[in-house]
């Protein structure tokens, strides 16, 4: 299983996944705030992350959303 940052709902989450060859289940996320994260190496990680990935959830399920360009 692997992990990601992403906005879930405009909300900064942690996002937890698997890759198959079908594609991408996710599993579940929890909501998180940026200032818990002060590593240099954190917040890099984190703006990189969250400029890929914008999810929906509802009714127990994700939904890709398109990215901002």
């Amino acid at each position: 299983m692997s992990w990601s940052f992403a906005i879930i709902n405009n909300k900064l989450a942690e996002v937890f996944f698997d890759k198959t060859r079908n594609g991408i289940n996710f599993h579940n996320h929890c909501y998180v705030k940026k200032s818990e994260y002060t590593n240099k190496e954190e917040l890099k990680q984190l703006e990189k992350d969250i400029q890929k990935v914008r999810l929906t959830y509802k009714n127990h399920q994700y939904h890709l959303l398109p990215l901002p360009t």
